[in-house]
């Protein structure tokens, strides 16, 4: 045990102190403005371009990982759309964002820090490839649905090449793209560069962590919508189980990175669907809610997902021997 809390005692008292700090000095959410554009745009980029940049090519070509993780989320988005459909008889945004709430979880701010620290650096690859390409598929499945359910009074060639943008400027993206150039064509890195990309890297969790904590508590938690009880349980454990299977369906992985892409599956509901709620006008304050009670009830699945791992309970591959 004493392990499991040294795996997590850091990252969710980074959140913890996040959350403190935020309730003691009220600040508008407008001053977090600047720590989330460094950790969006600087730190987690340095940090995604590093783990890359180092990896050999052959390792980034694992499209098997790739499917097995994107089709694990999407059946989660799936089951929640339909059910938001089918038992709260949502429209196609609400279900949308519903569906988002279960299937996209903290990966880019809770993912790296948490699989590093649980796995070590060859933890690396599969968390990068996760963060990647599965914030392109959010990237282009939101505003799509959103187009189709009338939010968005664009023309169709003008929403296909807006999502475009948003997913081929993304900063992870871009960062993940330059860091598989270099290691593909051995490109050398100056060594005053080098250094600056490792402090920046070293920053990324940390205020990632404590922006998400002031992120909590500028959004109280005022009722809990009854969405909730399939959305949490779709999430922190439904979410996770699903990913372990896949991956020991699709592929013969490395077992860190079925622990990695599990544990990153596990992970709760992204702030980023907070954002996307806001950007269309839909379900915005029960959206807060879901991204406050999954990180709250998150520190007791979590830790118990890698107590199973460290233990041995979780074996790698539950198809091994069949």
């Amino acid at each position: 045990m004493n392990d499991i809390a040294a795996l997590i005692l850091p990252l969710f008292g980074l959140i913890f102190l996040g959350y403190i700090a935020a309730r003691i000095k009220r600040q508008p959410e407008s001053a977090l403005g600047w720590l989330n554009i460094f950790v969006i745009y600087v730190a987690l980029p340095a940090l995604f371009f590093k783990l890359v940049s180092r990896t050999p090519i052959e390792q980034l070509a694992r499209i098997d990982f790739i499917i097995a993780s994107l089709l694990s989320t999407y059946v989660i988005f799936s089951v929640v759309f339909t059910l938001a459909i089918i038992l709260r008889r949502a429209t196609i945004a609400d279900s949308t964002i519903q569906g988002l709430s279960a299937a996209y979880g903290n990966i880019g701010y809770m993912g790296p820090g948490l699989a590093l620290l649980a796995f070590g650096e060859a933890a690396a690859i599969p968390v990068a490839l996760i963060v990647c390409f599965e914030n392109a598929m959010h990237f282009f499945i939101a505003p799509l649905l959103m187009a189709v359910a009338g939010g968005q009074k664009m023309r169709f060639h003008s929403q296909i090449l807006l999502i475009l943008r948003r997913v081929l400027l993304h900063p992870f993206i871009m960062a993940t793209l330059a860091g598989i150039f270099v290691a593909g064509f051995d490109v050398p890195v100056n060594a005053a560069l080098g250094r600056l990309i490792d402090y920046l890297a070293q920053a990324a969790a940390p205020c990632a962590l404590f922006a998400m904590g002031v992120t909590l508590a500028m959004r109280p938690l005022n009722r809990v919508p009854p969405e909730l009880t399939y959305i949490i349980p779709a999430k922190l454990i439904l979410h996770p189980l699903i990913m372990y299977f896949a991956m020991g369906l699709v592929g013969d992985f490395d077992p860190i990175w079925i622990y990695s892409a599990v544990l990153l599956a596990s992970l709760p509901t992204a702030t980023n669907v907070y954002v996307i709620a806001q950007q269309y006008g839909v379900w915005i304050e029960r959206a807060s809610t879901v991204v406050l009670v999954t990180t709250g009830l998150s520190v007791f699945t979590v830790s118990a997902l890698l107590y199973a791992i460290t233990t041995g309970l979780l074996p790698a591959d539950i198809y091994v021997g069949r």
